[in-house]
């Protein structure tokens, strides 16, 4: 049983970037635009990934632990166009069915050890606070994204540098486990990953095993 972990922000505030200090040896990305990664360091990259793509390569071993979907909210957003001449009320329901499946074979068809980070867009919603951004109201209605992870991280960009928030301030709704991470933690996914390993004791693990 793998872990998900949700990363939001607005566009250019790190996202992506925060990806920069895996190994190609440690991580594959599912690049669902296609757009060009935003550092010189060469990543598996698998451009143009859809929901398919994505799912039949995560559960079949390929030596990898972690997994990043960049940006994910486009799997939503393209399955909108593709179904724009469409009418009615179930293609939202499938819309967000499509999405919950991706994030439930992320936890529940990889191995316990597998991290898959979902770097996905966020938007201002109607109570002020931010959230991860969907396609309206009709999808909400559907699926309240946050709540299919349990560690949900918020870039976050001030004079200092950028930051990701672990938990929320009130304007979020960043969470992680209890004293796993700072409030406020550099953007850097790489520690992320190496932190949440050695909350889970998967690195003990893989020390005893070898």
């Amino acid at each position: 049983m793998g872990i998900a972990v949700f990363v939001l922000g607005q566009s250019g505030t790190g996202k992506t970037t925060s990806l920069r200090n895996f190994e190609p040896n440690e991580i594959s990305i599912f690049n669902v635009a296609g757009k060009p990664l935003p550092f010189k360091k060469k990543l598996p990259c698998m451009n143009g990934a859809g929901y398919a793509d994505i799912e039949n390569y995560i559960k079949r071993p390929n030596g990898k632990k972690a997994y990043a979907i960049d940006d994910s909210q486009y799997l939503m957003a393209f399955e909108s166009f593709d179904k724009a001449k469409i009418k009615g009320y179930d293609k939202w329901t499938d819309i967000a069915v499509n999405f919950r499946n991706l994030v439930k074979t992320a936890i529940s068809d990889t191995p316990k050890d597998t991290i898959v980070y979902f770097l996905h867009h966020s938007e201002l919603a109607d109570d002020g606070a931010y959230k991860a951004k969907t396609l309206g109201k009709m999808l909400d209605n559907q699926l309240v994204i946050e709540g299919l992870f349990s560690i949900v991280l918020y870039t976050r960009v001030d004079n200092t540098g950028h930051w990701f928030i672990t938990n929320s301030d009130g304007t979020n709704t960043a969470k992680s486990p209890m004293e796993m991470f700072e409030q406020k933690i550099p953007n850097d996914l790489k520690m992320v990953d190496q932190t949440i390993r050695e909350y889970y004791g998967f690195i003990q693990e893989e020390q005893k095993a070898s």
